[in-house]
């Protein structure tokens, strides 16, 4: 793991917002910008598709691997989810509520997972996205339980408008929810977030866009649970439909997840 200028800045700036982070710590790099880098470095860092497999909330099937980049591709450091509208009957989506299948799309998931312990307290994911913002799209960059849910943290979620989510899952019913209107979101915008122990089963999060700090949750219970990160473009669903005819592209590069050691 490397430790940067640029990622040392960051550390401090995000100490200042960041009660109870100590300055011994020791910071680590855990996926670095350079995964995206080729699909041998995006498959030595990623999988494909969701942890759970190809299915989930909305209308779009997941469809990516080493020998099929049609919706997962890379071109000079960024990576493009492409969701393809089908016009055959594929059934319905395995997860509920159990959508009809109307678009192949693409997602993928760290292999690293983000686990706030007493040796890792803070941890730091973000990263710049071009994100489609139209009725029936629904890009999302997260995090969500391994074993469980919640716990799931909502770093870039747009459903269907110019909002961004910021959303923390306690439970189905305890939810932090901040919404921020963002300017043109199929242009280059940087979104992060700053997770920090504040006891034995708690978290802050700290939600930010374009390097301004936006809001702050609290994780009750998140402390000892490890998270999925993950990167998808899933259709329809809470984004409304009908969803596009054509082809919906979502962009990333400099994805980055890092943590100190204390």
């Amino acid at each position: 793991m490397r430790t940067t200028a640029a990622t040392l800045a960051l550390l401090v700036t995000a100490s200042l917002a960041s009660p109870g982070l100590g300055r011994a710590a020791t910071w680590e790099d855990v996926v670095t910008p350079s995964s995206f880098g080729g699909y041998g470095a995006l498959e030595s860092e990623w999988n494909y598709r969701y942890p759970w497999g190809s299915d989930h909330n909305g209308s779009a099937r997941m469809y990516a691997s080493a020998t099929d980049h049609n919706h997962v591709s890379l071109s000079g450091g960024v990576l493009t989810l492409r969701a393809s509208r089908i016009s055959w009957n594929e059934g319905n989506s395995s997860a509920s509520p159990h959508l009809p299948i109307r678009y192949h799309s693409g997602a993928i998931h760290a292999k690293d997972q983000v686990l706030v312990t007493e040796a890792f307290p803070n941890y730091e994911v973000r990263g710049e996205f071009q994100a489609p913002s139209t009725r029936g799209t629904w890009p999302a960059f997260w995090l969500t339980g391994v074993r469980s849910w919640p716990p799931e943290s909502d770093i870039l979620e747009f459903k269907g408008d110019n909002r961004n989510w910021f959303n923390t899952f306690r439970s189905a019913s305890d939810v932090s929810t901040t919404t921020v209107g963002v300017s043109a979101p199929g242009s280059w915008h940087t979104y992060r977030a700053w997770i920090t122990k504040v006891n034995g089963t708690d978290v802050e999060i700290h939600y930010y866009l374009d390097g301004k700090w936006i809001a702050k949750h609290t994780g009750r219970n998140f402390v000892g649970k490890p998270l999925w990160v993950i990167l998808n473009l899933q259709m329809e669903g809470s984004s409304g439909s009908p969803g596009p005819g054509g082809d919906t592209v979502y962009r990333a590069r400099n994805v980055y997840i890092g943590r100190t050691r204390a």
